[in-house]
């Protein structure tokens, strides 16, 4: 389209915006909309790379750029064909690191920091930067007196959350992730974000309870000191435990002391306490809870192996920065190296950005927040050792995990495929409640259109409903509930949006989602170059274990007898069921004392 169809389309529009020309979205581009008065606006057009009344006119450089720039669908088709090539050019150090600092700026850099905005403060304010009880906002939200829920496009109301959820989300039937994914993978996905997902819905959805904006494992540890207090065993840095069968366990919450949501029917043999107050949830949950209880007490036995001398609470506090490592390792080289799909290889390495350009800071966005909300993955039922669990006995149902065990949980979950996020009518009608909620409080917070957020994370905004969805039935829902393709809702968009080529999301969701998880890692402070050293962890010994942390030694080092293959995603037949030579069991209650060899380790390592 050219520039005078655009500047024609949105005089237009400005004429319906009588309370406030800014909901016509006119500035392009990253500029920033003031209005003076009911028909005058000004865009801020600085360092944008454009100019013009609507920030609509490239600078040279800029032109130059965008001109060369593959389409981010070009890109991923790049990445995730040509194994061979990329396997040639993982192998080739320089060339790794090269591709991989440019990913991590690239992404990086599309998150504003310092943040910008939040629900209640759509411009600059020092409030909106500093009070960290709120979820910052990429987008401002849409103002309050435009003519229509979405700005100035689409129809005067939204649709009914309900009816929206059970035409377009509804799962009719079972729709397998053709890329793969695991119940392990969507578990993971679950347990790690609430660390730093946990919206305050006493004040509503737009405050978050969560104090460090990031990953900081309150999951494991507890999000206030008082609740660590209770959690911690006080002695060798340890956290305290349970043996059943014998195998380390977390306490009970009447041992400890600590709030956890369980229903009454409950019994308080299988109320177990740990760091966050709701993974009693489903037995997912308290799987990877206990594996990381177990990570830390085995950690603190090499720390207390290497420096005797330490006290328990030095133990503690690097135990925890080791684990803090452990997972972004983890999350970058495991878990978003499966998402991607890509055959480059990814590298955790914060070297990478020591020369670079970065912020060692994050805020959480509550755009991310909703994006996150992958309902899909669920199946229909629950398979574990050949029983099936519906629903309503598997969710608050902790005594699966202590009569299966984690190993058998590990080996069901990796081997149990997921469910396709993107493409539509794939949400399990036990947890549509979540998504007609979700749905609700994207409202509650005005975000701007789907195709809006599309053009900040730089991909071209869809052009009809059709090409939203990439099929005739949704797309004539769609267009008869929102109207305009510019006024389709955020969150619906993103599920029914048409997935990439065996995929298991769409654009919109890997391109948005990518650049705040990256940023979000990588802005951890033991990434920066003042934490990033072996003294940080306690010596080689700890600062190893980070270096050689993988999903796969997570499960080994943490299980007792044959280690299971523990995958996001599913194995060939041919690989299902096998297990991996751990050597000797790390969950036993021999291992709650500093047992461990640290040459051997080193060896491992």
């Amino acid at each position: 389209m050219s520039r005078l169809p655009v500047v024609v389309f949105l005089s237009a529009l400005l004429l319906l915006c009588e309370g406030n020309p800014c909901c016509s979205v006119p500035c392009q581009n990253r500029g920033v909309c003031t209005a003076f008065g009911p028909q005058n606006y000004e865009c801020d057009c600085t360092r944008t790379g454009y100019h013009g009344h609507n920030c609509t006119t490239p600078e040279f450089l800029t032109w130059v750029k965008i001109s060369l720039k593959p389409t981010p669908n070009t890109v991923h088709y790049l990445l995730t064909h040509f194994k061979g090539f990329w396997s040639i050019i993982s192998s080739i150090s320089f060339l790794r690191d090269a591709i991989m600092t440019y990913v991590l700026t690239s992404r990086s850099h599309l998150i504003d920091s310092p943040p910008t905005f939040n629900a209640d403060y759509g411009y600059k304010s020092w409030e909106a930067y500093s009070n960290l009880s709120y979820y910052t906002r990429t987008l401002p939200p849409v103002p309050e007196d435009c003519p229509t829920p979405m700005g100035a496009v689409g129809h005067k109301e939204l649709p009914d959350a309900k009816l929206l959820a059970q035409k377009l989300l509804l799962r009719r039937e079972f729709i397998p992730d053709p890329q793969g994914s695991s119940l392990m993978f969507a578990f993971f996905a679950q347990h790690f974000t609430h660390q730093f997902f946990k919206s305050d819905m006493k004040r509503g959805p737009a405050f978050t309870l969560a104090q460090g904006h990031g990953v900081d494992l309150n999951h494991v540890y507890g999000d206030n000191l008082e609740r660590q207090h209770k959690l911690r065993l006080r002695k060798d840095g340890k956290l305290k435990y349970q043996i059943l069968d014998g195998e380390v366990y977390p306490p009970t919450v009447k041992e400890v002391g600590v709030d956890m949501h369980y229903p009454p029917h409950v019994p308080d043999a299988h109320r177990f306490a740990v760091g966050h107050e709701a993974f009693g949830l489903v037995p997912g949950l308290m799987m990877y809870a206990t594996l990381w209880l177990r990570e830390h007490n085995r950690v603190s036995g090499v720390l207390q192996d290497v420096h005797p001398d330490w006290d328990d609470e030095r133990l503690f506090q690097t135990s925890r920065l080791i684990l803090i490592g452990e997972t972004i390792k983890i999350v970058i080289e495991d878990y978003v190296q499966h998402l991607s799909g890509y055959h480059f290889k990814l590298k955790f390495d914060p070297e990478l950005l020591f020369n670079q350009r970065f912020q060692y800071q994050n805020r959480i966005a509550s755009e991310f927040n909703t994006l996150y909300h992958w309902h899909p993955l669920m199946p229909d039922s629950f398979r574990i050792q050949r029983r099936d669990y519906g629903y309503k006995q598997f969710v608050f149902n902790t005594s699966i995990v202590a009569e299966h065990g984690i190993g058998r949980l590990v080996e069901s979950f990796s081997n149990q495929i997921a469910g396709q996020v993107a493409g539509g009518r794939n949400v399990p009608r036990p947890i549509m409640h979540v998504a007609v909620k979700s749905i609700e409080n994207s409202r509650r917070m005005r975000y701007q259109s789907l195709n809006a957020y599309r053009k900040r994370f730089s991909m071209k905004p869809y052009s009809s409903f059709q090409d939203l969805t990439g099929e005739k039935e949704m797309s004539a829902v769609l267009e008869e509930f929102y109207g305009h393709v510019d006024a389709v809702e955020l969150y619906p968009g993103l599920l029914v949006e048409k997935p990439r080529p065996n995929a298991i999301f769409g654009e919109t969701m890997v391109e948005m989602g990518a650049p705040y998880s990256l940023k979000g890692l990588m802005g951890n402070p033991i990434c920066s170059p003042e934490y990033w050293r072996p003294s940080t962890f306690g010596g080689a010994a700890g600062f190893a274990i980070v270096n050689g942390a993988s999903l796969q030694r997570l499960v080994c080092d943490n299980v007792r007898g044959p280690c299971p293959v523990a995958s996001f995603s599913v194995p060939d037949e041919k690989d299902s069921g096998s297990v991996i030579n751990s050597g000797a069991s790390h969950s036993g209650d021999s291992d709650l004392n500093p047992t461990v060899v640290l040459k051997e380790r080193a060896a491992e390592l």
